[in-house]
């Protein structure tokens, strides 16, 4: 096992979400740059794709912090449909105990992969499809242009991306970690988080993420936030 944050461990090349789900927030916003800014502007941006009626998927859901703030952003929408999916029932368990009461808000433990979505006006896939097998992310994204309404249906897609070439993947490397090591992770946490994550996360280029968008037949697509190695990608069908 290798030590990854406070109270959480891992095995080398053996990242899992299970049983961490008490820890996940406080780490996930000690390791991803611009985190709760993210959601924000999602909510944000929420107002131009949500009808009164509108049905909403986050896919990768985790503890559902994110769709607790999207309701409370739209609270004047009484017939919201927000279901958060995640493949971990820990996660699910901990997303359907907030205490948020809010008949809105619905949690699924499922895989995406095969999970059978209403059409939809908005989908979000926050840093979730960097960890999906690569063989499977295109059919993700073509099932989610598919469930999107055409004409304003949008999907935000939130992932840690790779540099175009290896001098400024150099660049992004150390300036991550330096960005770790100011949130408070010790050199073995880093290390042991790198270790684990092995075989685990595969992050695309920003092109890569692009192209991928691209077959799946979304043309409209914008980049909406960047920070050094994490880019949130907006695309409208």
């Amino acid at each position: 096992m290798v030590n990854v944050d406070k109270n959480i461990n891992q095995h080398n090349a053996g990242w899992l979400f299970e049983n961490i789900s008490d820890n996940f927030d406080e780490h996930i916003k000690k390791s991803i740059p611009l985190y709760d800014q993210g959601h924000e502007l999602i909510c944000h941006y929420s107002d131009f794709f949500l009808k009164p009626d509108s049905v909403v998927y986050d896919i990768g859901c985790s503890t559902g912090q994110f769709l607790a703030r999207l309701a409370r952003h739209h609270e004047h929408k009484p017939n919201l449909q927000m279901i958060g999916v995640d493949t971990v029932q820990d996660m699910i368990d901990f997303a359907s105990r907030l205490p948020v009461d809010d008949p809105r808000l619905s949690f699924v433990v499922g895989n995406a992969l095969d999970f059978d979505m209403k059409k939809t006006d908005m989908v979000v896939a926050n840093y979730t499809i960097q960890f999906l097998p690569p063989r499977v992310r295109q059919n993700l994204l073509n099932a989610i242009y598919q469930s999107l309404n055409w004409g304003g249906g949008a999907f935000f897609m939130f992932e840690k991306v790779r540099a175009p070439d290896s001098r400024f993947q150099d660049y992004a490397n150390q300036v991550y970690t330096e960005f770790k090591l100011k949130h408070g992770f010790s050199e073995a946490e880093i290390i042991g988080k790198a270790r684990s994550i092995k075989c685990v996360m595969e992050p695309f280029s920003t092109q890569g993420n692009i192209d991928m968008l691209k077959r799946a037949g979304f043309s409209d697509i914008v980049s909406i936030q960047k920070y050094v190695c994490f880019e949130g990608f907006l695309a409208v069908k």
